[in-house]
């Protein structure tokens, strides 16, 4: 038999590339489907109750996020083996809210060990990572249209506002503290994330703390470590700036999951922004276009559905949509 030269070895690799790329390249222009090279992995949010599991599997999901963290590790093992067996995976854990801001050095201790225990749960089931909250002020600060936020390498603040802070003095404090306070409560928690493999995963949410893209992902690279990242809501923040400039402001870098929901924003909920958060395509995220900037950034993530009284089924149907870059067909 002849030896395969360098020259035919290349040779040959260019026709079985093109080849094979004709079939994929001609199924996509006669199903009109986009092609994308990220990947996103459909998942549901569960205490997780294992009469579930089948019927999400069944509607195509992959895996769940966990909102039951303070459990027997035993009792953790069981319910992922309950989920392996149906071919789902547990991938993260809501540890949800922690009091890292608080006065008392030793409510921020024991919400710290609350934590641990989080993480510890998470390594249990075959997570690797946990969503957390790390604080809340009760402050709202000024209007959501009216912030500019400007913040030195500590991330401490300045100015939350054009023109006169004075009214926001408190806002500033307490936004101040909250940093300083999260950061060192944070990086006590990085040695055990580390040993159990468990990404700590800080949530945009309403608690009125790090609420532009820019200073959210400053704060997170403050931590400098693979073991403390984002689990971006896409829909959480849409009043104070678009899905698209989170994405672009946290990138793969800092990213390591997803939760999707709608927003509404318009004079209605300005003055009520409660009444703005519904199911995806209700909204004013433009889910295609969020789609693209994943596929450009490059992050292939979990993403949980969080919003609407949908079926499985449905729910799969909306998620397949958003995936695969179609416009959004709400049931109804």
């Amino acid at each position: 038999m002849r030896h395969m030269t360098r020259r035919d070895f290349f040779k040959t690799a260019s026709v079985l590339t093109t080849a094979a790329a004709l079939p994929m390249a001609s199924t996509l222009a006669d199903s009109g489907e986009k092609c994308y090279k990220t990947k996103l992995y459909k998942s549901f949010i569960s205490s997780p109750d294992p009469s579930q599991f089948e019927q999400f599997a069944a509607a195509g999901f992959e895996g769940l996020e966990a909102t039951s963290w303070d459990i027997e590790l035993q009792q953790a093992k069981e319910n992922r083996k309950r989920a392996e067996d149906c071919g789902l995976r547990i991938h993260s854990v809501m540890r949800g809210w922690a009091a890292f801001n608080s006065d008392d050095a030793a409510e921020r201790e024991a919400s710290a060990e609350t934590v641990i225990k989080a993480i510890k749960t998470a390594a249990a089931y075959g997570a690797d990572a946990i969503l957390l909250v790390p604080c809340l002020i009760k402050n709202p600060g000024p209007n959501p249209w009216e912030f500019n936020i400007k913040f030195d390498g500590n991330c401490r603040v300045s100015q939350v506002v054009d023109g006169d802070n004075a009214p926001y003095e408190e806002y500033i404090n307490l936004q101040n503290i909250a940093t300083e306070r999260t950061f060192e409560e944070v990086q006590k928690l990085i040695p055990v994330a580390a040993y159990e493999g468990v990404t700590i995963a800080l949530e945009n949410v309403w608690n009125n703390l790090w609420v532009k893209p820019d200073f959210a992902a400053a704060f997170i690279r403050m931590f400098d470590s693979r073991w403390v990242r984002a689990y971006l809501d896409l829909g959480n923040h849409v009043k104070y700036a678009p899905p698209i400039e989170w994405l672009e402001a946290m990138g793969t870098e800092l990213i390591t999951k997803l939760h999707i929901k709608d927003y509404l924003l318009n004079d209605e909920t300005k003055a009520d922004p409660w009444k703005g958060f519904c199911g995806m395509g209700n909204g004013n995220v433009d889910w295609v276009a969020v789609r693209d900037k994943i596929e450009e950034l490059g992050l292939s993530s979990w993403i949980s559905y969080e919003e609407g009284n949908y079926t499985p089924e449905q729910y799969g149907v909306i998620m397949d949509d958003f995936v695969n870059g179609r416009k959004i067909a709400v049931p109804q």
